[in-house]
């Protein structure tokens, strides 16, 4: 009886022992995993803000994927508006790391915040109609007509400079029946059948298909939209966010941008 009791005081001190290796073996692979993450990384996680112009919004979505899955270490958030607000963004001190705008003038007003600018891409405008162009515009001076319900991106906002600037240079009058604080907002309205035309960039109208129709307008009377990026001296990861610029003008980047109807810069 005492060798019995002797056995069983013996069985019950190795147990505890024999369930807690299997647990410590988990803990390994999990420490190992935990290393070989950090390892494949090779820096430490780090998230980037980038106030970019409306225009961009769903080019930049895909560049940006594009970028975490070469450098899982990095995370990029983006700002979406007008270069007009991301400009007044910058001088307010808002947290961000990078600026693109959608003109070469707003980056100039902040360029003592800013490292020197390169220009990543171009765009051009075109005449965007509701689906089917049931007004028949196929010119800039059929906008002048005071039945349509044009709209148009607002005078600070480079889309609405680029939609001056060519209806000035042919003497069009345009009545807008509202101007919009981005060129998003323009294509917007038509999508929703709140306006029967307007003047956005040829990119935003390839966004909409099925939706809008577009009208080219030709070179001689067109203007042209360049889009510089520049890293911000204020941001917290000036190293990683110039890595990100760099990186716009890369191959890789300039194909995403071409893809969506960006022109080379």
């Amino acid at each position: 009886m005492a060798l019995y009791l002797t056995r069983r005081r013996a069985a019950a001190a190795v147990l505890p022992a024999a369930l807690l290796l299997p647990l410590a073996a988990c803990g390994s692979d999990d420490s190992a995993k935990d290393a070989g993450a950090g390892k494949a990384t090779g820096s430490p996680r780090v998230n980037l803000t980038v106030l970019a112009a409306a225009s961009l919004t769903d080019v930049f979505k895909t560049a940006g994927a594009a970028y975490e899955a070469k450098n899982p270490g990095t995370r990029i958030t983006f700002s979406f508006a007008g270069s007009q607000e991301l400009i007044a963004q910058v001088k307010q001190g808002a947290p961000a790391d990078a600026l693109v705008t959608a003109d070469t003038k707003s980056m100039d007003s902040v360029k003592a915040d800013t490292a020197a600018p390169a220009v990543i891409a171009r765009n051009r405008l075109v005449i965007a109609t509701v689906e089917g162009n049931p007004h028949e515009i196929d010119e800039l001076k059929d906008l002048g007509d005071p039945k349509l319900k044009v709209v148009l991106a607002a005078p600070e906002v480079p889309a609405g400079k680029y939609s001056r600037k060519i209806l000035d240079a042919r003497k069009i009058t345009v009545k807008p029946v509202s101007q919009e604080p981005n060129v998003r907002a323009v294509l917007s309205k038509l999508e929703l059948g709140e306006a029967d035309a307007g003047l956005v960039y040829k990119t935003d109208a390839a966004s909409a298909p099925g939706k809008v129709d577009a009208v080219d307008i030709p070179d001689a009377q067109n203007a042209i939209a360049r889009y510089p990026a520049a890293v911000l001296k204020q941001s917290g990861n000036t190293e990683a966010a110039a890595a990100f610029v760099a990186w716009l003008s890369s191959p890789e980047a300039q194909k995403i941008l071409r893809d969506a109807g960006f022109q080379q810069p």
